[in-house]
């Protein structure tokens, strides 16, 4: 069944815009007037305090801070955990300031549940692409140490994780105080926005669990893991595209698959109409090739698809 949480997600036009606030100490007056983009894990059940009756919470979390807010749907979660993904884009203070009241709200729902022995330091885990993480960590670990002791929060990232093929996102476990976190959060994103491309890359946001058009990874070959590195092996893998979606992949007189394969070098099969990824209506798209192959292969297919959606929002 088809998640009706989509009307909950904003367009642009739709976010009201704040009176501009005081410049914080973020690097570049310029960094603030450009847009950029922070992700981070939920819980499946705290996803719903977050969202609200109707969608009336995000709503109102959209309106105070301008920024707008998005979710992964229901059972759509990061690789490896049971969390689904919050993303967050509009100018920096915007985004920080919707950081700080969904966090605000998820620890007051903790307050709620466990009272007075609730530990006053808890966790959020960032997504931060791979490639970005040498700007927070710093020569010789310098700008993360920097960040640590400015903060007071801790900040661990986590190594790359290679069981999901095509995985380029790394875990940035913030530990603190609400107040600890935002400090640190602050520094992370003013560091990560420095980068002109940072915010490029959130033209694909969910692109291993994308929000709306359920990409789910299923078994092909080593269920989805690949064995070995050799550029020049036949690999293969299998991905959920939502079956409303498909023709935006297939295109007019399948012109788009055949630009796709062209582009790449990989061979793309889709399975036939009703022939679903188990459990789901997704159709099975099957991407094979070398891994450069498959990986340039699945960008393009996200990318013409997250495209298509955008402008129907």
């Amino acid at each position: 069944m088809e998640s009706n949480e989509s009307s909950y997600v904003s367009s642009p036009e739709l976010a009201p815009k704040r009176p501009s606030p005081p410049p914080p100490k973020s690097p570049t007056s310029d960094s603030l007037e450009k847009p950029t983009y922070i992700r981070f894990l939920v819980s499946n059940a705290a996803a719903g305090s977050v969202i609200g009756k109707g969608g009336s919470t995000i709503t109102d979390f959209q309106s105070q801070s301008g920024a707008r807010i998005q979710l992964s749907r229901n059972q759509e979660f990061f690789p490896g955990t049971t969390d689904r993904i919050i993303m967050i884009s509009g100018l920096i203070d915007d985004v920080l300031k919707a950081v700080e009241l969904i966090l605000s709200k998820l620890l007051s729902e903790i307050n709620l549940e466990e009272g007075n022995d609730v530990d006053p330091r808890t966790k959020v885990r960032l997504i931060v692409p791979n490639s970005f993480c040498g700007g927070i960590i710093g020569k010789g670990g310098a700008t993360i140490k920097s960040f640590i002791e400015e903060s007071q929060a801790g900040i661990k990232i986590s190594p790359q994780d290679n069981n999901y093929y095509g995985l380029n996102d790394r875990l940035v476990t913030v530990t603190g105080t609400l107040e600890e976190q935002m400090r640190a959060i602050d520094m992370i994103l003013s560091k990560l926005s420095e980068d002109l491309h940072y915010p490029q890359s959130v033209n694909v946001p969910f692109s291993y669990a994308a929000a709306y058009n359920g990409v789910n990874y299923g078994p092909a070959g080593g269920g989805g893991k690949f064995q070995n590195n050799k550029e020049d092996r036949s690999n293969s893998m299998t991905i959920g595209i939502a079956d409303e979606h498909i023709g935006l992949v297939v295109g007019r007189g399948g012109r788009n698959i055949m630009d796709i394969s062209q582009a790449t070098g990989a061979r793309i099969k889709i399975s036939d109409r009703g022939d679903f990824m188990s459990g789901t209506t997704d159709r099975k798209v099957t991407i094979t090739g070398s891994q450069r192959a498959i990986r340039a292969a699945e960008t393009m297919i996200m990318q013409k698809v997250m495209h298509e959606i955008s402008l129907e929002e």
